[in-house]
């Protein structure tokens, strides 16, 4: 199992990147060993297709669960369709983020996700 999440620096305290396919970096953790690597998101200036682009890639990493801010309705629904868990989690980082998923505090999502006004 894997999990991945969406970031705005390469570093567990480093803020969530609300930006599901826009995103700067995935922190991918395995929860188990606790070893994470981060990879930059390098489809965040495509022009078009984003959202499907990073959701292949993270189907394609056997991620099991996401952690994002917002999630477009293309997106959604290839991670819904693999079977990857998405999670709703914003203004906290990563670390704190990956905490509150393994605690049961993060609200689970399965339809696409509004940004916020502040986007």
């Amino acid at each position: 199992m894997l999990i991945a999440v969406t970031s705005t620096g390469n570093a567990l305290d480093s803020f969530i990147d609300e930006r599901f396919g826009r995103c700067k970096y995935f922190i991918i953790i395995n929860p188990q060993t606790k070893e994470y690597e981060a990879i930059e998101n390098e489809y965040s200036n495509s022009a078009h297709g984003t959202g499907v682009q990073v959701a292949q890639f993270i189907v394609d990493k056997g991620v099991s669960a996401i952690i994002t801010g917002y999630v477009g309705p293309n997106a959604i629904s290839i991670l819904n369709e693999a079977g990857i868990e998405i999670y709703s989690a914003n203004s906290i980082s990563v670390k704190e983020a990956l905490e509150n998923y393994f605690q049961g505090k993060l609200h689970k999502v399965s339809s696409p996700i509004k940004p916020h006004k502040n986007q």
